[in-house]
């Protein structure tokens, strides 16, 4: 089994679903994937991850979520897993967000909404080199 994860956060309960199914299809069991709606409910899995001795490889976020914006939220996650490697996925996000993650957070990329699965896929594949 998998001692790696891959976690995707966003208030969107469809949009979960398709990240989540998208790298199922092309990782399989490569990874062990989480889902959060919030960006708590993400910090306390990867607390939980963290406990189990168990690797968060890859994290995908929205950045317009209620109580915390995906910026701020990759942040935190960099300040406590600093190899994971951040993915903010937006159809709004501003300039400063952008700029703010990719120096606090080391934002891999941005994704736009909506996405392809290819581009998910090319994005996933160079964070994870």
């Amino acid at each position: 089994m998998p001692k790696s994860i891959i976690l995707c956060v966003d208030d969107e309960p469809i949009v979960l679903t398709s990240l989540k199914e998208q790298l199922k299809r092309r990782f399989g069991r490569q990874y062990m994937y989480e889902t959060a709606q919030n960006p708590v409910e993400a910090l306390q899995i990867i607390e939980e991850l963290i406990e189990d001795e168990i690797e968060v490889s890859l994290v995908i976020a929205d950045w317009l979520m209620p109580d915390m914006k995906g910026d701020e939220f990759l942040i935190q996650v960099h300040e406590k897993c600093p190899e994971t490697v951040t993915i903010m996925l937006t159809g709004q996000a501003d300039t400063d967000a952008v700029e703010r993650a990719k120096l606090k957070a080391n934002l891999h990329r941005c994704l736009s909404k909506p996405w392809t699965e290819d581009e998910l896929v090319a994005v996933v594949l160079s964070g994870l080199e």
